[in-house]
C-alpha cells in the first residue's frame, strides 16, 4: 500500500544531520563490495551525515588512528567497477577479545560514531551484533578508565548496526543473493565456456573444482548454467554407489556422440559418510573406470577476482542505500538488521535470525540430515537442485510417463541471450513429463510454412551457453496466417504451445487467443516466456536476455571511461537500445555510474539538458575527470544523440570535451550471462510443468479443449513471485503504441541513480524494506528467486 507523499522526500523526514556513519568490509572480499561502500558514503553524505571509512575491517577499528578516516564524495569516485574492496579487509583475532572490542569502542566514541554499516559474512555480522550488545558496558568501562567523559555514555548510548552480506558463496540464509555471487558465477562460466572448446577438440573430460567449503551454491548453479554432466555438493552428497552411476552417465553421454564431459565439484563435497570427495579422486575414478582422457582445473581465487557484474553493482548500490535508510530509522530498541534481497525487493531481516538459520544448515549437515540442509538453504537452492536433476539425468524410456501429448516450442521477435537455455529446459522437462516435443524454426513464419520437426533430448545438448536463437526467430505475427497455422497444428496434432520471445510474442498470443473463436486448433494450453533485451513486457519485472545486455553495456562503459584515463576531462554520450523502454539506459546507468540517463518515460526539455550540463561542469571543475551520459534510442525524437553530443560539446568548452558512442546490436549478441541461463532454464521448466498440468485438466473425451482465459498465460516475475497471468488481462496494463507496460518498477531506481550522481531529488521510501522475519521472507506457492 502506498505511503503518504510526505514520506517521499525522505531527507526532510529522515535527516542524517548530526549523525556519524562508519562503513567497513570484513572477512573474505567479494566483487561488488566497493559499489556498496560507494552507495553508503554518497547516501550518507546526501542526508547530511558524516561518513567514515574503517580501513582493514575490524583490525582497523581496533587499531584506530589513520585507519578511520572521514569520507568525501570524491573518495568513492571510480571505484564502482573495481573488484575486491578498496578500503581493505582483514580477519582480526583481537576483536574477538573483550580488550579488542574496548579499544574499538574507544576509537568510535572519539569520532562520535554510533552507526555501523558492516559488509561481510555471517562471522563478521555476528561479531558486530556482539559489539552492539556490549556497547553500553564498554562505554562504562571507558569512563572508569578515564578515557572518555561521563556525559559521553548518555550522548552515545546506543550503537546501531546494519549488515550487508558480501560473500561469493551465497551461504547466508535470508537473502536470495549475496553481494559477489553473480560475479563469481561469471568467472566460473567464462572458464567453463573456454574449457568446453578445448575439451571438445580432444574428446576430454574436465573436472572443475569451484569454491564452496560449506555451501554448494556456486557448483550447483554453474552446473545448471553450463549443463554439466555431474555435480557434487556438500548439502546433498551422492547416494552410495554413485561412482558407478556417474561413470554409466558419462559413458552413455559419449555413446550418443558427445565429445566432452564436464563434472563440477564444490571444494567441500562429501559422500554420505562425511568423507571428502576431491577433484583428483573424481579424475582418477574416471580414468580407471572409463579410460577417458581427463583433466582437473581448480579455479581457486580466480572466482573472487575481476570486475563486478552489472547484477552485483545494482544489488550492492540498492543495498547500500537501504542500509543508510535503515540506520536513519533505527531506534535504541531496534534489533540489528541485515539488508537482504527477496525476489526483486529489498527487505530487512533481524541479523541474528539469519545467522542462526545459517548455522542450522551446518548443524543439519553435521548430523547427516541432508534433506533438511537443502530446505534450510531456501526455496531458491531447492528449486535449483530439483531443476538440475530434472535436466541432467535422463530417465530410461521404460520409466517415462506416456502422456501422448505433442508440445511445440518456438521463438518470436528479436533474439535474446538465454533463449536457447529456455528451449533446452522446455524440451528436456517435456520429454521427462512424457510428451513428444516439436521445435518450430523461424517463429510463426516457420510455423505456417511447416518448418516443424520433433526434437529429442540429445538435440539440445550444449545449448545453454549459446547466444542468439538456434531455432531461428522472426517478428512475423500470426494474424494473417491463422488458417495455415491451424492446418499445421492439425497435421502435427499440437496439443500445447510454448512461445519464448519479446513484445511480439505477447501480441502473437493475444491474436491466437482471439482466433480460438474461429479455429478450435487454438483451444489448447498456451504459455509465453518473456525474452527480450529491452525488458518491456507487461506482467513481469524481468525478461530473459536483459541481464546479458546490461553486462554488455556496463563492460563497454567501463572500457570507454578507462580510455580517457590520463587525458583531460571528458564526457561520453552513450546511446543504448530498448525501443521506447528506458530500462537498459536507467539500470545500465546505475551500474556504470552514469551522471544522467535520458529516457522516453521521463520527459525532458532543453532546460533540463542545460541544468545537467551545468551540474556536470561544476563536478568536473572540483572532482571528477570523466563523465558518462546514457540516452535511450527513442527517448526524444528531437533531442537526438547527436544533438545532446553537440550541446554538451558547446557548453562544456574550456572545461571538458565530448565523445559519443552508439552501442547498437552488440547489446544483443554474445554468450548469455549466468543469470539469463538460469532464469531461462528455471522459468521454462516451470512453464512446462504448468502446461502438463493444464493438458491433464483439459483432456476430455479423447481430446484437449482449453478456451478459458487462464489457459493462455504469460509467466512473469512480480516483485517476489513467479506468476502465471492470462494475456487478455495484461491488455489493460500495456501501452501498445510505444510497446511498453503502463507501470514499470525500475523507474523507482532513477532517483537512486541521480542521488549517487550528486543531484538533489526526491526519493520514494514507501517501497523501502520493513523489518520482517526470516520464516516470512518467501511466498509459499512459488520460487521467489530473481536470479538463480
Amino acid at each position: 500500500m502506498a505511503q503518504p507523499d510526505s514520506k517521499k522526500i525522505f531527507f526532510e523526514n529522515l535527516s542524517g544531520a548530526g549523525k556519524a556513519i562508519a562503513v567497513l568490509t570484513s572477512g573474505g572480499d567479494a566483487q561488488g563490495m566497493n559499489a556498496a561502500v560507494r552507495a553508503v558514503v554518497r547516501m550518507g553524505l546526501y542526508v547530511g551525515a558524516k561518513v567514515y571509512f574503517i580501513h582493514e575491517g575490524y583490525q582497523g577499528m581496533v587499531d584506530g588512528g589513520e585507519n578511520i578516516r572521514e569520507a568525501k564524495w570524491e573518495s568513492v569516485s571510480s571505484m564502482l567497477q573495481v573488484g575486491g574492496t578498496v578500503i581493505g579487509s582483514a580477519r582480526c583475532k583481537e576483536f574477538r577479545s573483550h580488550e579488542g572490542r574496548l579499544k574499538a569502542a574507544h576509537n568510535l566514541v572519539q569520532r562520535g560514531i554510533t552507526n555501523l554499516c558492516v559488509i561481510g559474512g555471517d562471522g563478521s555480522l555476528t561479531g558486530a551484533n556482539l559489539f552492539r550488545e556490549e556497547w553500553s558496558g564498554l562505554l562504562g568501562e571507558l569512563v572508569e578508565q578515564g578515557l572518555i567523559e561521563a556525559d559521553a555514555v548518555q550522548k552515545y548510548s546506543a550503537l546501531h548496526i546494519v549488515g550487508m552480506v558480501g560473500s561469493i558463496d551465497n551461504d547466508f540464509c535470508g537473502t536470495d543473493m549475496t553481494i559477489g555471487t553473480d560475479s563469481a558465477l561469471h568467472r566460473i562460466i567464462e572458464v567453463v565456456d573456454a574449457i568446453m572448446t578445448t575439451a571438445q577438440s580432444h574428446q576430454r573430460t574436465f573436472v572443475l573444482e569451484v569454491m564452496g567449503r560449506h555451501c554448494g551454491y556456486l557448483a550447483l548453479v554453474s552446473a545448471l548454467a553450463c549443463g554439466a554432466d555431474w555435480v557434487l555438493i556438500p548439502e546433498m552428497p551422492p547416494e552410495d554407489g554413485w561412482e558407478e552411476k556417474m561413470c554409466q552417465k558419462l559413458s552413455a553421454t559419449r555413446s550418443r556422440g558427445t565429445r566432452l564431459n564436464i563434472i563440477i565439484v564444490a571444494e567441500g563435497a562429501i559422500d554420505r559418510h562425511g568423507k571428502p570427495i576431491t577433484s583428483s579422486f573424481v579424475k582418477d575414478l574416471v580414468v580407471k573406470c572409463l579410460g577417458f582422457d581427463t583433466r582437473v582445473t581448480i579455479l581457486g581465487h580466480v572466482q573472487r577476482g575481476g570486475t563486478p557484474s552489472a547484477f552485483d553493482r545494482i544489488l550492492a548500490s540498492r543495498m547500500g542505500v537501504e542500509a543508510v535508510l535503515a540506520l536513519l530509522e533505527t531506534t535504541a530498541n531496534t534489533p540489528a538488521c541485515v539488508v537482504s534481497l527477496c525476489g526483486n525487493q529489498s527487505v530487512r531481516l533481524p541479523l541474528m535470525e539469519c545467522v542462526q538459520m545459517t548455522q542450522e544448515v551446518q548443524k543439519a549437515m553435521d548430523q547427516k540430515c541432508f534433506e533438511e540442509a537443502v530446505k534450510l538453504r531456501g526455496r531458491s537452492f531447492e528449486n535449483n537442485l530439483r531443476t538440475y536433476k530434472l535436466l541432467a539425468h535422463r530417465k530410461p524410456e521404460s520409466e517415462l510417463p506416456t502422456s501422448n501429448f505433442n508440445v511445440a516450442v518456438l521463438n518470436v521477435g528479436a533474439p535474446a541471450a538465454g533463449m536457447n537455455a529456455a528451449v533446452r529446459s522446455a524440451v528436456r522437462v517435456g520429454i521427462s513429463e512424457g510428451h513428444k516435443m516439436f521445435a518450430v524454426n523461424d517463429g510463426f513464419e516457420g510455423f505456417y510454412k511447416g518448418q516443424i520437426k520433433e526434437i529429442k533430448w540429445g538435440d539440445v545438448g550444449g545449448w545453454t551457453g549459446q547466444g542468439g536463437s538456434l531455432l531461428g526467430t522472426k517478428r512475423t505475427l500470426p494474424a494473417k496466417h491463422v488458417d495455415k497455422i491451424a492446418e499445421q497444428m492439425r497435421k502435427h496434432n499440437i496439443n500445447a504451445l510454448l512461445v519464448i520471445g519479446g513484445f511480439e510474442a505477447l501480441e502473437c498470443l493475444l491474436q491466437l487467443y482471439e482466433a480460438r473463436a474461429t479455429f478450435e486448433e487454438f483451444c489448447i494450453p498456451m504459455c509465453m516466456l518473456p525474452a527480450t533485451i529491452s525488458n518491456n513486457i507487461p506482467g513481469t519485472n524481468l525478461s530473459i536476455g536483459a541481464d546479458t545486455a546490461l553486462n554488455a553495456i556496463v563492460e563497454t562503459c567501463d572500457r570507454i571511461k578507462q580510455s580517457a584515463s590520463g587525458t583531460k576531462r571528458r564526457v561520453f554520450i552513450i546511446e543504448t537500445m530498448g525501443g521506447y523502454c528506458g530500462y537498459l539506459a536507467t539500470v545500465g546507468g546505475l551500474a556504470a555510474g552514469a551522471d544522467a540517463a535520458y529516457i522516453y518515460e521521463e520527459p525532458f526539455d532543453i532546460r533540463e539538458l542545460q541544468a545537467n550540463v551545468e551540474h556536470l561542469t561544476e563536478k568536473m571543475k572540483t572532482s571528477i575527470q570523466r563523465g558518462l551520459v546514457l540516452r535511450n534510442e527513442n527517448s526524444n525524437e528531437n533531442y537526438t544523440t547527436d544533438f545532446i553530443y553537440q550541446l554538451y560539446t558547446e557548453e562544456g568548452k574550456g572545461v571538458f570535451d565530448c565523445r559519443k558512442n552508439v552501442l547498437g546490436h552488440m547489446q544483443q549478441g554474445g554468450a548469455p550471462s549466468p543469470f539469463d541461463r538460469n532464469f531461462g532454464t528455471k522459468i521454462s521448466a516451470k512453464a512446462m510443468q504448468w502446461l502438463s498440468q493444464k493438458l491433464e485438466e483439459t483432456f476430455r473425451r479423447g481430446r484437449v479443449f482449453a478456451n478459458t482465459e487462464d489457459s493462455c498465460c504469460l509467466l512473469g516475475m512480480r516483485a517476489r513471485t513467479l506468476v502465471f497471468q492470462p494475456v487478455v488481462q495484461l491488455r489493460e496494463e500495456t501501452d501498445f503504441i510505444h510497446r511498453i507496460p503502463k507501470e514499470q518498477w525500475w523507474l523507482k531506481l532513477r532517483p537512486l541513480m541521480k542521488i549517487l550522481a550528486k543531484y538533489k531529488t526526491s526519493y520514494d521510501v514507501s517501497d523501502s524494506g520493513q523489518l520482517e522475519h526470516v520464516i516470512h521472507t518467501r511466498p509459499k506457492e512459488s520460487d521467489a528467486s530473481v536470479a538463480m
